[in-house]
């Protein structure tokens, strides 16, 4: 197995893990994260109804490159304004198998400043 495959395979096993734990209710929705090596992704998900409420991504945004952790805040921030603009205060954060720390953290931390809680 190639070592790429097996760090997908891994996280996939981690992803499955948390995912036991953590599901998305219309009062508390589950905020869950996409990292790539350019760019990152974040989506508010209501599981029951199975609909995403929020999105917010540094994808095409144009203020630079969206991998790095400057990048990560400025989503946490943009996903927070539109979340409580929807009405959102809480949600369970997924971080779908990564590691909690570098972009992924600064995210989390910039949506907690924004307004939501978790």
């Amino acid at each position: 197995m190639k070592a790429t495959a097996k760090k997908i395979l891994q996280r996939k096993r981690r992803k499955a893990r948390v995912r036991k734990h953590v599901f998305g209710t219309a009062d508390r929705p589950r905020l869950t994260v996409f990292r790539s090596h350019k760019n990152i992704y974040a989506q508010i998900i209501d599981d029951t109804a199975g609909c995403t409420i929020v999105t917010a991504s540094s994808l095409g945004n144009g203020e630079g490159y969206g991998g790095n952790k400057q990048m990560a805040q400025a989503v946490g921030t943009t996903l927070a304004a539109k979340a409580v603009e929807a009405g959102i205060k809480k949600v369970v954060f997924d971080r779908n198998g990564y590691p909690y720390h570098g972009r992924v953290q600064e995210l989390a931390n910039a949506a907690r400043e924004g307004g939501l809680e978790f």
